[in-house]
């Protein structure tokens, strides 16, 4: 079976960029700095079933992306989790968290109604956020 991107994941990202294992999405909601990591592997549920030879890369590409959003966003937190409850695939949270987001200290999941980033300034921020993520903007 060939690697797609789960629907709603789909529906709720901006793909930012393809890394070495995994699709990087933006979270489309503007009130928290959120990436979603999806690796490159059909069929893949949960973290036990990474297989070996990709363990370290998905974590160098979980640390690159928490890195981008600490230095674009200069948060004080970093979250990363792999729920996989409303979609199944493994894709991976990485969100940065400040005393001063809404949600604080509480989950951002279902915290509220989602504010899509303005169209004007995306193009912007994924420039920068691929730049940060140390790929060529396409």
């Amino acid at each position: 079976m060939d690697f797609t991107i789960h629907s709603k994941l789909k529906a709720d990202t901006i793909h930012l960029v393809s890394l070495s294992l995994c699709e990087v999405l933006l979270m489309n909601d503007s009130r928290f700095p959120w990436i979603i990591l999806v690796p490159k592997i059909p069929d893949l549920q949960d973290f036990h079933e990474i297989p070996t030879q990709h363990r370290d890369v998905l974590f160098q590409e979980i640390e690159k992306a928490s890195e981008t959003i600490q230095k674009h966003w200069l948060v004080e937190k970093m979250n990363v989790a792999a729920l996989g409850n409303q979609v199944s695939q493994l894709h991976i949270h990485v969100i940065g968290r400040s005393r001063t987001d809404e949600a604080w200290p509480n989950p951002v999941w279902g915290y509220g109604t989602p504010i899509a980033y303005d169209t004007a300034d995306l193009s912007i921020l994924i420039q920068a956020l691929q730049h940060q993520l140390a790929i060529a903007t396409p």
